[in-house]
């Protein structure tokens, strides 16, 4: 058995917290050696800070926000920053398959529609094809979590990095904080640890800064992250089109947006709007009733810009401004250990508060950003659920309909009824195919990777 350190229980007394240790002379000296690891990390000046945060929101002055449309008129601005070694991809990857009925991380799920290429393969293979193209290394930057690290990081190296160099591929891991009872305790996930809450995806600016991945990137010269989660498989990753117009006004600009048209008021996707004058992401739950089916002159939603989770950020902006992206506060449901009697204990409602940061956050915080539309066939089809709307199967037709589209593009003759997919490796918009290389036709019900 061993004692708590000393400058542990110090401080661990100084913020009130010395609950935490009630069970401690039941742990064995391992439990107690982990236990007092996972402590001495916890940053307990941010947690105490982080009490004082509320949930109750305050009127803002809300508007629809302008949206311009993304096409080819800078697509060479992009291409020659590319070539440059300027860009680099970015990818949100802390989370479990467990909703979608896969026990590994997320992005080793199976998501493509023929030869079930994992999520992490379709990004590593865009990259791959986009470094082959411009001649030059695009560096890899990947937040797992702590529940997942280990599996990401030995799924990729038994696939050889899907032929990417594993020195270009940076992996790290998203913050933690702590959940507490309502009155600022927190709470214990057994005898010998805290409950633990990941800090959400906005704590992926803070999280290359502490890994040192923002140094990493200012060494290689790289001024541009393509932000990306690892859930859309038809997400473009590396788009020359992208970065040229977020270069188009580059003295000014620091961050750059997608979106897409909402299919209906209910949508469950958070939408841009302007929000005391500046850019920002709200919640589809946070927009006010009368705004949801609010139609605009030409009988579109008013506020039906899409956010898909995809951004255009300067390295230089986020250098700036990482250290001042805000937490929010949310109740939720959290398992933990009753102090009286020291059961685990699965609440019924929401006892907990768990806090966290969206990446969204940064665009109140740029001088001025820009949000342009894209195409949902073409950039849009996450995998979320296990069945209805955002699953596999809804995804796979998604992908299937893109690949059948740019095909007929190619002139190829295709069914509808074909099962095609287009491999990364060929291209990731219709451009840069290779239609030569195509058959002249496909027929009903034939399954072809191309």
């Amino acid at each position: 058995m061993i004692d708590v350190p000393s400058e542990l229980l110090r401080r661990i007394r100084e913020h009130g917290q010395e609950h935490v240790l009630k069970f401690w002379d039941d742990l064995n000296e391992t439990q107690q050696e982990q236990f007092a690891c996972q402590l001495e990390a916890v940053d307990f000046e941010l947690f105490n800070s982080l009490q004082q945060l509320s949930a109750e929101s305050t009127p803002v002055e809300l508007h629809p926000s302008p949206i311009v449309a993304l096409n080819d008129t800078y697509r060479e601005i992009g291409v020659e920053r590319i070539k440059k070694g300027e860009l680099s991809v970015l990818t949100v990857a802390g989370g479990q398959g467990t909703r979608l009925g896969w026990s590994g991380p997320k992005g080793t799920f199976p998501a493509t529609p023929v030869t079930g290429k994992s999520l992490f393969q379709v990004v590593a293979e865009q990259i791959l094809f986009a470094e082959k193209q411009y001649g030059v290394v695009i560096p890899w930057y990947i937040m797992t979590s702590s529940q997942n690290d280990a599996a990401t990081r030995s799924f990729l190296l038994d696939n050889n990095c899907f032929g990417l160099e594993r020195t270009d591929i940076f992996i790290f891991t998203q913050g933690e904080v702590p959940a507490s009872t309502k009155d600022g305790k927190m709470l214990l996930s057994s005898h010998g640890s805290v409950a633990m809450n990941p800090d959400g995806h906005g704590g992926v600016i803070s999280a290359l800064k502490v890994s040192g991945g923002l140094e990493e990137m200012e060494s290689r010269g790289i001024k541009y992250i393509s932000y990306v989660q690892i859930d859309n498989p038809m997400a473009n990753v590396v788009d020359p089109k992208f970065l040229g117009i977020h270069l188009s006004e580059e003295s000014s600009k620091e961050v750059t947006s997608k979106c897409v048209k909402k299919t209906n008021p209910k949508e469950r996707v958070g939408v841009f709007c302007l929000v005391d004058g500046k850019t920002t992401i709200v919640e589809y739950s946070d927009l006010p009733t009368e705004k949801t089916v609010e139609q605009n002159d030409n009988n579109e939603l008013s506020y039906g810009a899409g956010s898909i989770a995809i951004h255009m950020l300067s390295t230089e902006f986020l250098q700036r401004v990482v250290d001042g992206m805000p937490w929010h506060i949310a109740h939720k449901t959290v398992p933990h250990v009753d102090l009286n009697t020291g059961d685990y204990v699965n609440p019924k409602s929401p006892n907990a508060n768990k806090y966290e940061r969206f990446v969204f956050d940064v665009l109140p915080l740029a001088k001025k950003s820009l949000v342009v539309e894209t195409e949902r066939e073409d950039e849009f089809a996450p995998i979320k659920n296990a069945q209805g709307v955002d699953s596999p199967s809804t995804s796979q037709q998604f992908q299937r309909d893109r690949a059948i589209r740019w095909l007929r593009k190619c002139s190829v003759d295709v069914s509808d009824n074909a099962n095609v997919e287009i491999s990364p490796l060929s291209g990731s918009v219709p451009e840069e195919l290779n239609c030569q290389e195509f058959p002249s036709s496909i027929g009903d019900g034939e399954t072809v990777v191309l």
